[in-house]
């Protein structure tokens, strides 16, 4: 985002930028898959090689924030759709409205700012050992859950333990229920943190912040729309295969991002380049999966007659 904002001495002007936004945006689109060259090019105001269409690049932010929300989203549908049930839609409601504008807020305070604080190559090895850190973590645990040492993610049995909680707890005055209302807020917020994350991160290092944002939205209004349809939770969803596949992402493009960003410790400071530009993004995305794929084969839990236990048979509770 750093190609955003006019620089004046030390200072930064938003107003530039918001005036700029719009064709900015759009040349940002075009120029997140092309070569590293034009990249660096546009950033410091120098012609580019031209635009094009939207790259294999960009539906790849798109679709890490999509499959990312997707995931996140559908947890907390269950947290809030239990509280509604059990009652109060309005509170329920009104605790994931104000979650979701508190988590909007942060997404546009540092996805606007944020890469204008650090040189380009710092910023790449941040966000890139973040995400590299946050993909394993996701890879780790969809890696147990397939090879049976960690039990599969049930929105059935949370919905039901979190509708035990809503009878339990005692009902005040007033029109709002605090209960509903914090529970509901709760659990929006801390599964909506790791989705501002990957926005950010992706959007920021990709100079694409509203196709990230576009992903995540829509993956929203998507789980939205289906559980209005169905009014229980999402539990026919394959969360562990959605977690195995922003895990992967997340790690690859981790891994990419601080290969490029340890060019920081270089005189320039300038960004490394991968051979092959962004396609060593795929070759990387191979890496992780077979990675991942022979840890759950040797990991797999053996039943005691030799047979191999199903996924989620045994281990750790949630």
């Amino acid at each position: 985002m750093k190609h955003l904002f006019h620089r004046n001495g030390r200072h930064s002007s938003w107003t530039s930028a918001l005036g700029r936004w719009h064709g900015g945006v759009l040349q940002d689109v075009r120029l997140v898959g092309r070569p590293p060259a034009d990249r660096r090019a546009r950033r410091r105001g120098e012609p580019t090689t031209g635009g094009g269409p939207v790259s294999a690049a960009v539906w790849s932010v798109v679709a890490a924030s999509f499959a990312a929300c997707f995931v996140e989203a559908v947890e907390a549908a269950t947290i809030v759709m239990a509280m509604g049930f059990t009652r109060s839609w309005r509170s329920a409601l009104l605790g994931t409205a104000a979650a979701l504008g508190v988590l909007a807020v942060v997404t546009a305070v540092l996805g606007l700012g944020f890469g204008d604080w650090v040189p380009e190559s710092g910023l790449q090895l941040v966000v890139g050992t973040l995400m590299l850190i946050f993909g394993l973590q996701w890879l780790r645990k969809a890696v147990l859950r397939s090879s049976g040492r960690k039990k599969i993610h049930d929105e059935e049995e949370i919905y039901r333990e979190e509708v035990e909680a809503a009878l339990a707890a005692g009902h005040g005055a007033g029109r709002i229920d605090t209960f509903s209302f914090m529970v509901s807020f709760k659990g929006v917020f801390l599964e909506g943190v790791e989705v501002v994350f990957i926005v950010i991160t992706f959007g920021v290092n990709a100079h694409n912040v509203p196709g990230a944002a576009a992903g995540a939205g829509a993956a929203l209004l998507v789980v939205l729309a289906v559980a209005a349809a169905i009014g229980r939770p999402l539990s026919m969803i394959n969360e562990n295969l959605l977690k195995y596949g922003v895990g992967l992402l997340l790690a690859s493009f981790g891994t990419y991002w601080v290969g490029e960003g340890s060019g920081t410790f270089r005189d320039g400071r300038e960004s490394l380049e991968w051979p092959g530009g962004d396609l060593a993004i795929l070759g990387l995305l191979g890496v992780w999966f077979l990675t991942c794929y022979t840890l759950a084969r040797l990991l797999r839990v053996p039943a005691v007659g030799g047979s191999v236990l199903a996924p989620g048979s045994t281990g750790e509770a949630r």
